[in-house]
């Protein structure tokens, strides 16, 4: 079975090793985030992984020593000896929420909340957890596999609720 695997990798090094995975005809994900760093004295607009040392890959597990072969992949990440798989609407939400990132802010990692689905606006379809942080409502995208998260502001209006067991389908 193809499922998303997310891929730790040698620091500084995702890209090439999202390059090399992309020659390899490996459906990989590199999540980038524009920001402006000051380089040089002048500012430079550069694009950074969202989440340092990790990209997601597609592939069956059993084809996985292909994967690991590729220069700066050093593993496949495990949580409890089983590795992580990251559910295919996860790696859509993310990048819906990085075609529109105005609001984006890396989150904490938690299991906290309501099971939402976004009905309507820009993020229309996006599945995830909705947080309130100072006064804002925001949707929190887990990224189970790495334990990381990331959330855009969002109207609660604009949500339905939904059962657990369909955000882990």
């Amino acid at each position: 079975m193809i499922n998303w695997y997310a891929l730790y990798t040698r620091p500084r090094h995702e890209k090439k090793a999202f390059e090399l995975l992309l020659e390899k005809k490996a459906n990989a994900y590199l999540p980038l985030l524009k920001t402006t760093r000051l380089l040089k004295n002048r500012k430079r607009e550069v694009e950074l992984p969202l989440f340092p040392s990790y990209l997601f890959c597609q592939f069956e597990y059993k084809d996985r020593f292909s994967i690991l072969e590729t220069h700066g992949v050093i593993k496949i990440v495990n949580f409890n000896g089983k590795p992580a798989v990251v559910p295919e609407w996860q790696i859509e939400s993310m990048k819906t929420i990085l075609a529109n990132p105005q609001s984006l802010r890396l989150e904490s990692y938690f299991r906290q909340g309501d099971l939402v689905e976004v009905k309507s606006g820009p993020f229309k379809g996006l599945k995830g957890t909705v947080t309130h942080l100072k006064g804002e409502s925001r949707l929190a995208i887990l990224i189970e596999g790495i334990m990381q998260s990331i959330s855009v502001e969002i109207d609660p209006d604009c949500v339905a609720a939904l059962p657990k067991e369909e955000v882990h389908v």
